[in-house]
């Protein structure tokens, strides 16, 4: 039992008692801490205001990854480091190369957002040698601007990228200092906190609080409480379990732990395919990826979520682990209707299983959304067809943003099967694609758009299998 969250904030030991489990990081740095450095734009993780660095001893050394304070539950950051933009002089006494840089290429207007672009730069710079123009636009993808315009700003990040020097200041003691492998509890009124160091403990305390919010990288929760006032009595923080972390690469399959970040897993699910590692890249921004799981996103059971379509058309399982044993579920089996998941009372997520491609698997995934990046999708659909002798012998098809849950389209699958792959083949499953969906019209999109854009998106498919000549691919960004 634990009546206090210990990090390091700024190079001190930080002790905090008595606040709800659900008080955010931000909350925090300004009301209690008086860093007012770090802003609150928009309270969901969107426009990168927020932006800080916090860090992780791995192997002696702290590992840093920016990420957003507005939707970070304070005791999640229990045994971490956090640096926010009023430490990085502190190495110093003077501006770090970010900061000049940012005030060298006027990469600074008002000035809202530029506590949060310097965050997001320093952390790039700490962490990687010769950034790329690729490697800066990640890194502030999940910051927006309104004013300075974003030219300056990447003129700021190019410049800044040239210098050697470790851009954020690290704790490894102190934070060393701080760690357990055990079950963690935070228990306030109003509020009860478990953070379990093992698969066996989190199986325990959910067949205690079977109706407890599990909680893995809060990119979702965390606007429950931000944007719709909820109260969660009981938290179960999954991001501690070692266990869930781990990915596991072997010639016939991937294993992804549930907890294991989209940072993490990004080059495992990447290799797949190239359609795979473009989605992943416009998977919400890196700060959002840094700290959402694998096995959120489909335990959520959002039918907009960019993951399930292409892992359903890969053939993705599911495994459930309770205090009672674990099952394996088909991955489309898994969504039963809109925000309705087959998890049964203390059950959760353990881990995702996914085949291995054959070299006869015809594969890619697409998102169509309104903005390129830091946006959720219109509609996201992921095709594999397996052909032998010329002939598809198998198709799985699936689409999000097309009905209540992320879902096959069998009537199209059916009449590609047993075709040769060509103009008449894919004309005729287009048009059955009106049949396996009836989409709705919402703030995103229309249904016309999405009944049209999903039969395109499927044409789109048959021509960069059929003929690479076609270019059907756009720059991400202006030159």
């Amino acid at each position: 039992m634990a009546d206090s969250i210990r990090f390091i904030l700024n190079g001190k030991l930080v002790e905090v008692a008595g606040l709800p489990p659900t008080t955010t990081l931000l909350q925090y740095l300004r009301e209690q801490a008086r860093l007012t450095g770090t802003k609150e734009g928009c309270a969901e993780g969107d426009c990168g205001a927020c932006t800080v660095a916090v860090g992780k001893l791995v192997k002696g050394k702290v590992e840093f990854q920016s990420m957003n304070a507005c939707i970070l539950f304070l005791p999640t950051l229990d045994g971490r480091e956090v640096v926010t933009v009023e430490h990085l002089k502190a190495a110093t006494g003077a501006p770090t190369p970010v900061q000049l840089a940012m005030v060298k290429c006027h990469g600074s207007q008002c000035g809202f957002c530029t506590p949060g672009f310097v965050m997001a730069l320093s952390t790039m710079v700490n962490n990687k040698k010769n950034a790329s123009d690729d490697d800066i636009q990640d890194a502030i993808a999940g910051n927006l601007c309104r004013c300075t315009g974003y030219r300056p700003i990447v003129d700021a990040a190019r410049m800044a990228n040239e210098t050697t020097d470790r851009a954020l200041p690290s704790h490894p003691k102190e934070l060393a200092s701080i760690q357990h492998n055990r079950l963690m509890t935070y228990d306030v009124p109003g509020g009860k906190y478990f953070s379990p160091a093992s698969v066996e403990d989190l199986a325990m305390v959910l067949s205690v609080y079977p109706d407890a919010t599990i909680l893995g990288g809060g990119t979702d929760v965390g606007l429950w409480v931000t944007k719709f006032h909820m109260e969660l009595p009981v938290i179960v923080y999954t991001g501690n379990v070692e266990e869930l972390h781990k990915i596991r690469d072997t010639r016939v399959l991937l294993e992804i732990g549930a907890a294991a970040t989209y940072t993490e897993a990004f080059d495992a699910l990447a290799a797949f395919d190239p359609s795979m590692e473009d989605l992943l890249k416009r998977f919400s921004s890196l700060h959002i990826r840094n700290a959402g799981t694998v096995g959120g996103n489909i335990a959520n059971g959002s039918p907009i979520g960019d993951g399930p379509p292409p892992l359903i058309a890969l053939g993705a399982k599911v495994v459930l682990r309770s205090k009672s044993g674990a099952r394996m579920v088909e991955l489309e089996d898994f969504f039963i209707a809109y925000k309705k998941q087959d998890r049964k009372p203390g059950e959760f997520v353990e881990k995702l299983v996914i085949p291995k491609r054959p070299d006869n698997v015809l594969f890619r995934v697409y998102k169509l959304s309104k903005r390129f990046d830091q946006d959720i999708s219109a509609v996201c659909g992921a095709f594999a067809l397996t052909i032998e002798d010329d002939e598809i012998v198998a198709a799985r098809i699936a689409f999000g943003g097309m009905a209540g849950t992320p879902h096959r389209a069998h009537k199209a699958e059916r009449a590609l099967v047993g075709r040769v792959w060509n103009e008449e083949a894919v004309e005729k499953a287009m048009a059955a694609l009106d049949d396996d969906y009836q989409p709705m019209t919402d703030a995103r999109a229309s249904a016309e758009y999405r009944r049209t854009t999903a039969r395109n998106l499927l044409k789109r498919f048959y021509i960069e299998t059929t003929d690479p000549s076609v270019k059907t691919r756009l720059y991400r960004y202006a030159e």
